[in-house]
């Protein structure tokens, strides 16, 4: 199965995501989490990445699509895959379908979850994460036994950067102005799905279930 999950951040992407690699055993690929290891790993691409991703803004598609190609080259990627937060626009699209054309292979679907920017804002910014474990809390929905202090190691819990809600709010103008157009151009293909993202977990994993084809 090669699926592309999209929406807004926030949206629901990531948890659906999770869900969806289990049910089909596939790797999920992140451009987000593969830019913060390279970060992490002291890369200069790493380095850049982090600039343009702190201060809400897009990475360069030159960067961004050389490493989506040198990813499909792991062995885990043939048996298909499921990425999150690629592609971001129509360039990226675009050089996305050549890439899988390149490759002999086929998209299944496009997954859309949408939520209405006020929800987003909410969500993200009210993040709270524990900078020792990485344990994630919510100052509204998921409070910690003690305020800013984290349940599983006592660490200290902090708002990152890009949960700012300065940085969320800038964040979804770049969405909204670079990558909902791409909703359009999968729309063109037919192969996308609109997934209402203000449901619970459980309601919206179903939905995508059921329009992916599979029943219980």
């Amino acid at each position: 199965m090669r699926i592309i999950i999209m929406g807004p951040p926030g949206s629901g992407k990531g948890t659906e995501a999770a869900l969806l690699i289990k049910h089909y055993n596939i790797p999920h690929i992140s451009t987000g989490n593969i830019f913060r290891e390279l970060y992490k790993d002291r890369t200069t691409v790493g380095k850049i990445a982090k600039e343009y991703i702190d201060r809400g803004e897009l990475v360069p598609d030159d960067i961004t699509n050389e490493i989506v190609r040198h990813r499909l080259t792991h062995a885990d990627a043939k048996k298909g895959f499921l990425f999150d937060g690629y592609p971001r626009n129509i360039e990226q699209a675009k050089a996305f379908d050549a890439l899988l054309v390149k490759l002999g292979w086929k998209l299944d679907a496009v997954i859309n979850i949408k939520a209405p920017d006020e929800l987003i804002v909410d969500r993200i910014s009210g993040r709270r994460v524990c900078e020792s474990c990485g344990a994630v809390y919510h100052i509204h929905n998921k409070k910690p036994l003690i305020e800013g202090i984290c349940d599983l190691d006592g660490g200290t819990l902090i708002q990152r950067v890009d949960d700012m809600e300065e940085t969320v709010q800038r964040r979804l103008r770049v969405y909204n102005e670079s990558t909902a157009p791409v909703i359009g151009y999968y729309e063109k293909t037919g192969s996308i799905i609109h997934i209402d993202g203000t449901k619970s977990i459980a309601e919206t994993d179903s939905a995508i279930m059921k329009a992916l084809g599979e029943t219980n």
